[in-house]
């Protein structure tokens, strides 16, 4: 099974005083990068919010966003009544000054709107609402890890396509390889012929075969084939393995990458290449695997 590391995940639940969202969403990443933004009253829970969605979701650049909105509409508020005083002393004390004419009223009205004098009163977290928004965390996640499996599911499939693609061009390597020796063999003993020089016959041999062996792939070909079915193995598993994956994706590319350095055909080389394509592909779309 393959899961992405992209997802979005949401989910509110509501308490007798407050409805709370919890938004999740996920990108690739070679790690887990949290952002949280939580509402003032779960400060002091933060750490513990922190270890449930790294367990959950693993890795990736994940943002996570909690909302609280009170359910009648209104926010309670406290009333400071020493910022309050001072603000109103001072400013009466500035139009005096400047000898502007304003009542009391006037002032007591503007000091009610500075920000500091009405603030946001201080809720203290009951259990009871930390374990309804626990709840909900953990089911945006789940949601979330839901998206990455659907997602996962259409990687999965392109990667099973490439995999084949390639194991498809080995095979017509080795359709087209049986005539590759017999040509460099030609292809040698036709120049040496050329120079009109006589040569030992027995002696070429021995040198023509420790020359051949130097081009010959029949090892790379059999670890390939291996690389490519430890690919579909592992991407099978039930736990999602893209750094295992990509591991793999670097053995057979080192395979590849051997099979064209010791091709010395132009068709087999045209065989590596496609290769080369269809494994560069699956490494794009592996920085997205979980």
């Amino acid at each position: 099974m393959i899961k992405s590391m992209t997802g979005f995940g949401n989910y509110t639940c509501s308490t007798p005083n407050k409805t709370y969202s919890i938004d999740i969403k996920s990108i690739n990443s070679k790690n887990i990068d949290l952002t949280l933004k939580i509402p003032s009253e779960f400060k002091d829970k933060e750490l513990e919010i922190r270890l449930i969605i790294n367990k959950l979701l693993e890795r990736g650049k994940i943002e996570v966003a909690i909302s609280a909105e009170q359910n009648n509409g209104n926010t309670v508020v406290d009333f400071d009544t020493a910022v309050a005083k001072t603000h109103f002393l001072e400013m009466k004390k500035l139009a005096n000054e400047l000898e502007i004419n304003i009542n009391d009223n006037d002032l007591f009205s503007i000091t009610m709107k500075m920000p500091d004098v009405l603030v946001p009163k201080k809720e203290v977290l009951s259990e009871e609402v930390w374990k309804e928004l626990l709840t909900a965390i953990q089911k945006a996640c789940n949601l979330l890890d839901e998206n990455r499996i659907s997602e996962g599911s259409s990687l999965q499939a392109d990667f099973q396509l490439r995999i084949k693609l390639i194991e498809q061009y080995l095979d017509d390597i080795q359709l087209i390889e049986n005539n590759r020796i017999d040509t460099i063999k030609n292809r040698i003993f036709k120049q040496l012929s050329s120079l009109e020089q006589n040569f030992d016959t027995n002696r070429f041999e021995q040198e023509l075969i420790f020359y051949l062996e130097k081009f010959d792939f029949t090892e790379e070909k059999i670890r390939l084939k291996k690389h490519c079915d430890y690919f579909l193995e592992t991407m099978n598993l039930n736990i999602s393995s893209g750094k295992k994956l990509s591991f793999i994706a670097q053995e057979i590319g080192r395979e590849v990458n051997t099979l064209g350095s010791k091709a010395a055909d132009a068709d087999i080389q045209k065989l590596v290449v496609q290769m080369k394509d269809e494994l560069e592909k699956i490494k794009e779309q592996l920085a997205n695997v979980l």
